[in-house]
Order: C-alpha cells, then sequence, then structure tokens
C-alpha cells in the first residue's frame, strides 16, 4: 500500500538492527500488525530505541500496542476480541486523519487493546469496545492506530497512509515501480560486469 502511494518502501523483520536502520536511513517506519500479544513469552518485540531516532514511526495493530508497551503505557486483553467492520471516532487534532471526516468505516482485527497511553501521548480514535483506538505523540513523530489502513475494508486507509507518509514523513512521491526496476537492472549489470 505504500508503494501505490508512490514511495518506496522495503519490510525486514523486527529484529533489524538499530544501526542497519540509521545506515539505511528512511524517512519513516511502519511497525505492522500481528497475532501475538506483547506481553507474551517470546512475543516479537523490537529495541526501544527504534523510537527514538528521530524517525517517523506508524503503529499498526500490535504495531500500536508494541509502541504503548514499549513506552511505559498498558496494553491488556480485551474483554471482547474485535474483528471485522467498525466505526472510529476521531478524537480531538490528528494527523493522520486531517482532512477526513470525524467517523470512520475501518476494519478491526484484534484481541487485546492499549488500556492507558504512554506519557507524552494524545488519544486520536476511539470505538466503543476500544477506548484508545488511535493515539499520537507528535513531538516524537510517534502515530499508532488500532485498526488496519491498508486492507480495502478500512475506507479512508488510503488517506490515512497517505497523511503519514506525506505529513509526517515528508514523502516526495516521485518513486515508481518503473524506476526500481531499472535500479535494479542497472544494479545486477554492475555486479555481473567482468565475470
Amino acid at each position: 500500500r505504500l508503494r501505490e502511494q508512490r514511495v518506496y518502501c522495503e519490510v525486514h523483520p523486527y529484529s533489524l538492527p538499530v544501526d542497519e536502520i540509521r545506515r539505511r536511513a528512511p524517512i519513516g517506519i511502519v511497525l505492522s500488525g500481528g497475532p501475538q500479544s506483547v506481553y507474551d513469552d517470546g512475543a516479537p518485540l523490537a529495541e526501544r530505541t527504534i523510537l527514538e531516532l528521530g524517525i517517523p514511526v506508524l503503529g499498526i495493530c500490535y504495531g500500536m500496542q508494541l509502541v504503548a508497551h514499549l513506552l511505559e503505557g498498558k496494553v491488556e486483553r480485551a474483554e471482547r476480541r474485535e474483528y471485522g467492520r467498525a466505526d472510529v471516532e476521531v478524537v480531538g487534532q490528528s494527523l493522520l486523519f486531517a482532512g477526513l471526516d470525524p467517523t470512520q468505516k475501518v476494519w478491526m482485527s484484534h484481541g487485546d487493546h492499549v488500556t492507558r497511553l504512554p506519557p507524552g501521548f494524545a488519544q486520536t480514535a476511539a470505538t466503543t469496545n476500544a477506548a484508545v483506538c488511535g493515539m499520537e505523540d507528535r513531538s516524537r513523530g510517534l502515530y499508532c492506530i488500532q485498526f488496519h489502513p491498508e486492507v480495502s475494508h478500512t475506507v479512508h486507509g488510503a488517506a490515512v497512509l497517505h497523511n503519514f507518509l506525506y505529513r509526517a514523513c515528508g514523502a516526495t512521491g516521485d518513486w515508481t515501480m518503473a524506476s526500481y526496476l531499472d535500479e535494479a537492472a542497472a544494479a545486477i549489470r554492475e555486479r555481473t560486469r567482468g565475470e
């Protein structure tokens, strides 16, 4: 979905070392969803340092719970698992919801939820099942949502991603798949030259 916004992206495991992230110098980081609970033994936990690099971060579903967990918020099992369509109410000012209606139709899939915001965060969205469905700490460039903007069931998911990429990360929208293919072909030619 990020590439559809004309922004180059790569997929890496949560365990990618922070030094490697610094070396790659991304304009933004997305912490994606997943089926685990952040408080489970063996849960995939990225280093807290990733949130202190000064690089905008978007936490989606498990990614939101991970941000809350790493920054001393609280994540607990919900009384009722939320799966399917939901109406999200936008609360206050939000970079992710800029230009969008105060009620959004989204897709949820979670059994845990954030029950206490980490210090410095403001609540940005809620549902009847999850009081904290969105949170932001704009001073640190940390943006989180419990729902999935990448699926077609989230009606304005592309706009939420666009706001993160262009408003938070400063993307220019100059990447295309064709340019990527040209660069990859040139790199292969360079490596095989002289063999």
